[in-house]
Parts: C-alpha cells; structure tokens; sequence
C-alpha cells in the first residue's frame, strides 16, 4: 500500500529558515554600516568644533586644551568613546606660533570604531573600523598675535 506525504505546514518551516540565513545577516551588515556612519560624523563634528575652539583661545595651552574638550563633547553625542579617539593639532606656516595672524590650525581625529556585536564573540581582539577626519581653520589675517 503506498503511503501519501501530507506537505501542510511545510511553508512555514522554510521561510522562518530563509529568514534565518538572510535576514540575520542582513541586519547585521547595516548595523554595522550605522556604527561606522556614526563615528564618521563624531570624527566630523570633532575636528571642525575642535578646530574653532581652538583658534577663539587666549593661548596655546588653553587651546590646547579647549580642543580636547570640545572634541571630546562632539564624539560623546554621537556615543563614541573618547579612549579609542585621537586628536592632533598641526599648524602652518609656523609651528611654533598657532595663534599669530594669517596662521592655518589643522586638527585630525581619527577614532576606532569597534565592530558590534563582535566584542563577546571574539574575545579581547575585536576587530574594528577606523574613521578619521581633518578641519582646517584659519586664525585670521587681521587679527591680533596671542
């Protein structure tokens, strides 16, 4: 006697499996892209505010550290961690004078972006994406030397 195979419920079964190999994956590459999107613009927002914060200093110890604040500021309202940023100063045409008239400040940050979801998978060596970003603000031709 031949036996009929029932196929009901079938349909059900496969699609929460494609679900499961597509979809999860899916999710995964665009969180992924949202973090490094999100610290693209924390680097972003870091230079330019850190840029003008340093050159409205009375001096280059002050603008020293006004930058690193206001660096600092800008990634955490982006949620990025201030311990996997970094932060340069350079100036042109003179190093040594940042704050004279007609000087360029160039400020770089460049931050490491972890991966999510990777940190309890991997262990301690997670890997990461990093971002960078440089702003370039002028002190002013007609301005007095600090």
């Amino acid at each position: 006697m031949r036996r009929v195979r029932d196929d009901s419920g079938t349909a059900v079964v496969e699609f929460i499996w494609l679900c499961l190999l597509l979809l999860v994956p899916i999710v995964y590459l665009l969180l992924a892209a949202m973090d490094v999107q999100r610290a693209s613009y924390a680097a972003t927002a870091a230079s330019r505010s850190a840029g003008r914060a340093y050159v409205l200093a009375p001096d280059t110890t002050t603008a020293n550290a006004r930058a690193a604040t206001a660096a600092q500021v800008a990634l955490a309202d982006q949620g990025v961690s201030w311990s996997t940023a970094d932060l340069s100063v350079r100036c042109n045409p003179d190093p040594a004078a940042c704050l004279s008239p007609g000087s360029l400040v160039t400020v770089n940050v460049s931050v490491q972006q972890p991966v999510p979801l990777s940190g309890p998978l991997v262990g301690a060596s997670a890997p990461s994406v990093r971002v960078s970003s440089s702003h370039t603000e002028p002190y002013g031709t007609f301005r007095e030397a600090r």
